[in-house]
């Protein structure tokens, strides 16, 4: 029996499923072997586990529990936190570019109009 469970651009199954679409690869993660399937770069399948691995031994760290469950909750609650908090950083830093660009293009017009006496 295959069980597959997707998550996005990855899943994993206790079957190794060969296919042209996907890249498989076994990692590791909190001493744990999974088979992952992904539509990307198998290099980039290792650095997403290996940082997954990373936050649930630091979660570990600083919540010491037997709960893998709990771990990996805390370390998807971290994660999230980061994903969220990249995104208003790059939404705030789109909007100061935007203004800046308005008002370069502002100032730019400003000049023309004097300079040809149509303010």
């Amino acid at each position: 029996m295959n069980r597959l469970q997707s998550f996005g651009n990855y899943s994993f199954s206790h079957k190794s499923i060969m296919d042209d679409q996907f890249n498989v690869l076994k990692v590791n993660i909190y001493g744990n072997d999974y088979p992952i399937r992904g539509n990307t770069d198998v290099e980039y399948i290792r650095k997403v586990a290996k940082y997954v691995d990373s936050k649930m031994k630091e979660v570990y760290g600083d919540v010491p529990s037997d709960s893998h469950l709990k771990i990996a909750i805390l370390a998807a609650l971290n994660i999230t936190d980061e994903l969220f908090r990249e995104r208003s950083v790059s939404t705030d830093q789109k909007e100061d570019n935007i203004s800046g660009k308005i008002a370069e293009l502002t100032e730019l017009l400003d000049e023309k109009l004097k300079y040809y006496n149509l303010d």
